[in-house]
């Protein structure tokens, strides 16, 4: 609280009351000042008059009895006027000084002192003055008693008639021949004046007395409460308190003040609310924010930490940074908060330290400067994220990476990392070179598409792009020597990059078995079809072994050979000559070795040739075929012979299920039949083959394509007609199903897609 001193000098109503009360009080003061003056100079001036008319009245009233040298009538005339109560002393000098007349008979002849106050005035210069002014000739003194006296010397001047008169002649040169000296009491006048100063005083301080009162209740009604409610309740804004508006109903400024404050209190209040909603909103942000958040002065002193930060490390008050992040003694060699202090800029680091429980904690740390409004760096504001989580993958992906990098380079197979879109081998594992004979480092950056032979090269990149499985691919080793692969396609993330996982499998040691397979297949089939041929080449052979008889006896008899008759058997013997011909050539293409090149071929011209070179056996054994080709088909991607392998197979299959259920149920049956089905259905070409025989069981349909399975008795089947027309069939891209419902017959149906 304010001593009255202090008061006085902080108050506005303070200073405005002591700045007008001085200045009305000077005022007033100089007001009374000189009025007083003014009336005593008033006063005086007429006591002065007056008393200068009286000594005049008494020179002229003595004149006469001076000229007439009238002793008595000057005393009495003295004596008579010195009466009046105010006139304290007449007195009439000589020019000696000498007191002539009085009305104190004591004073009568004595001599005065002529440098004394009365004569002084005249005689203070030699020789004496003769012409004096009034003022001059007036002389203020006190009296015995106290009072002030006023004496007035008026000298008298020798005048013609003194002269020349007979009575008492002074001489011509003398000017003046003595002096009248009155003094009159001021006792009542200074009565009088005492009382005019008092009443001006007095008036002057109820005028002071009286202003001053309406003042200061005009300044403390109007001025000081109302500035002492504007104060206090612009304290209460700065407190941040509630705002309760000022009542101030006037017009004036102090009410324009009261307006003005109340406005800026409501938009403050507006502004302080909206503050206090960010402030709450950023401390809970900066409580809730899962980083690590601490503020830090320039000794690395905690200022502040968020709920994350005292969580994580349990800091104690006045805690250093280094000692509750690590549990150190001094700051960290590489700190990102002392470089923060010393640039103003940002800094980033990663830490490592243990969590209150033990742990270790990883994390990175960024900072940022805190400054004040000269721009200086007070503290430095430490965010760090925690990344232990990650740091614990991190390890764990490159202990994982480094598993699966030998995993990666041991796999047995080739395996590519090739570029999307340029096929630009990036990685490959160790298997290469034993499978291409190239290294890893002359493998990489080098197109994968140079393992192909120029013509195939097109055709691959296209496959590569758009398949996920490729069979039996020809590629080239770095001698120059042809290796058949199966190829696997995957998509997959490379770093920064999209590539393709290429994994090649060599399968040329597989189909070189798998070709002595299919031969051998066909060997067999051959031996299966030996009865049928016999019987086709007997027909051609009879023709010409009974033209060439005819022939034979003809010359035995020596008769002659119609000419007609000659050229008709001739063209005979021709004719079944090229029969027999195709037969056999037809016999050694099916029994010669057939590569894997796959062309273009009509699915039906196939079937055609399959069944000529089977159909005598299925005619002689009574077994129908029946035909329902679609015309017109497009062409499929396949090799010619291997494919016929294939269609024989299976019409020795369904020929053997008819002969199975004719020892099952006697040769009665009514319906022995095969029929062919082609046709073209949304871009694919499909092949069924279906029987009358015994059917297939469902416990056995899902076994039919593996090798060497079969249902035949020993010494009729080896089990590899089924699986060796299924590998087949994929080599064209196309798929085989069975179906069938036990005795009901069996029914194949083979799909190819259309290229």
């Amino acid at each position: 609280m304010l001593n009255p001193i202090q008061y006085l000098r902080h108050s506005l109503g303070s200073k405005l009351i002591i700045a007008v009360g001085l200045t009305l009080l000077l005022t007033i003061s100089a007001w009374s000042y000189f009025n007083i003056r003014y009336q005593k100079q008033r006063l005086m001036d007429n006591i002065l008059a007056g008393t200068d008319r009286l000594s005049n009245t008494i020179r002229q009233g003595a004149h006469y009895a001076m000229m007439l040298n009238s002793r008595d009538d000057i005393n009495q005339i003295i004596n008579n006027i010195a009466k009046q109560p105010e006139i304290e002393n007449i007195r009439i000098y000589n020019k000696a000084g000498q007191i002539k007349f009085t009305n104190w008979e004591a004073e009568v002849d004595k001599i005065t002192n002529i440098k004394a106050e009365a004569c002084d005035i005249c005689h203070k210069t030699d020789p004496p003055q003769v012409r004096l002014g009034l003022s001059v000739r007036t002389r203020i003194f006190k009296s015995p008693e106290g009072y002030n006296l006023l004496g007035i010397i008026a000298p008298i001047y020798n005048e013609p008639g003194c002269s020349t008169d007979s009575c008492h002649v002074h001489p011509e040169d003398k000017k003046i021949l003595g002096a009248l000296d009155v003094v009159v009491s001021l006792a009542a006048s200074d009565r009088e004046i005492l009382l005019a100063e008092k009443g001006i005083i007095g008036l002057a301080a109820f005028v002071f007395l009286l202003t001053s009162t309406i003042i200061f209740v005009f300044v403390l009604g109007f001025v000081n409460r109302p500035i002492q409610k504007l104060i206090d309740e612009t304290r209460s804004i700065a407190r941040g308190e509630k705002f309760k508006s000022v009542e101030i109903d006037r017009d004036d400024e102090m009410g324009q003040l009261a307006a003005a404050i109340n406005k800026m209190g409501k938009e403050i209040g507006e502004k302080q609310a909206e503050l206090n909603r960010q402030r709450d909103e950023y401390q809970d942000l900066f409580e809730r924010v899962p980083c690590i958040i601490s503020v830090q002065d320039k000794n690395y002193k905690l200022v502040k930490y968020n709920r994350k930060f005292s969580e994580k490390f349990d800091p104690r008050p006045g805690d250093f940074c280094y000692r509750a992040y690590k549990g150190r003694d001094e700051k960290c060699p590489n700190c990102p908060v002392e470089k923060t202090f010393i640039d103003g800029a940002s800094h980033y680091s990663e830490e490592s330290g243990l969590n209150k429980d033990g742990t270790v904690a990883h994390w990175i740390v960024r900072t940022s400067p805190i400054k004040n409004t000269d721009g200086e760096i007070v503290a430095a504001m430490e965010m760090s994220l925690d990344i232990t989580p990650r740091k614990q993958l991190e390890e764990k992906l490159e202990l994982s990476e480094q598993k699966y990098h030998a995993i990666f380079n041991n796999i047995p197979n080739p395996v590519f990392v090739l570029d999307r879109d340029t096929l630009e081998v990036l990685d490959c594992n160790e298997s290469v070179t034993a499978v291409y004979g190239y290294t890893q480092d002359e493998m990489i950056q080098r197109s994968f598409l140079d393992l192909c032979r120029e013509p195939e090269k097109h055709d691959s990149a296209r496959r590569l792009r758009e398949a996920n499985t490729i069979n039996q691919v020809k590629h080239i080793d770095k001698k120059g020597n042809d290796i058949y692969v199966d190829i696997w396609v995957s998509p997959s993330e490379y770093p920064g990059k999209k590539v393709l996982l290429v994994t090649t499998s060599d399968i040329t040691q597989r189909l070189e078995t798998e070709q002595q397979l299919i031969q051998a297949s066909k060997m067999a089939t051959l031996g299966e079809m030996a009865t049928g041929v016999a019987h086709e080449l007997n027909q051609p052979l009879s023709v010409i072994k009974t033209a060439s008889s005819f022939f034979v006896k003809k010359i035995n008899q020596d008769e002659e050979i119609v000419k007609d008759t000659l050229h008709k058997m001739l063209t005979k013997i021709d004719s079944n000559v090229d029969r027999a011909s195709k037969i056999i050539n037809h016999m050694r293409q099916f029994a010669r070795k057939s590569e894997i090149d796959l062309v273009k071929v009509h699915i039906n011209e196939v079937l055609e040739r399959a069944f000529e070179i089977f159909s005598q056996q299925l005619k002689v054994r009574g077994i129908d075929v029946v035909w329902d080709i679609q015309d017109g088909l497009p062409k499929i991607m396949a090799e010619p012979g291997r494919l016929e392998q294939v269609f024989i197979n299976l019409l020795i299959n369904a020929r053997d299920a008819i002969e199975e259920k004719w020892a099952a149920r006697g040769r009665d049956t009514e319906d022995n039949r095969i029929t062919i089905v082609t046709r073209a259905e949304d871009n694919r070409v499909i092949v069924e083959v279906s029987d009358t025989g015994t059917g297939i069981p469902e416990m056995i349909r899902d076994k039919l394509f593996e090798p060497f399975f079969t249902t035949k008795e020993v010494g009729k089947g080896t089990g590899l007609g089924l699986s060796i027309s299924y590998g087949i069939i994929k080599e064209c891209g196309g798929n085989i199903k069975a179906g069938s419902a036990d005795g009901e017959g069996a029914r194949f149906t083979l799909t190819f897609p259309v290229p």
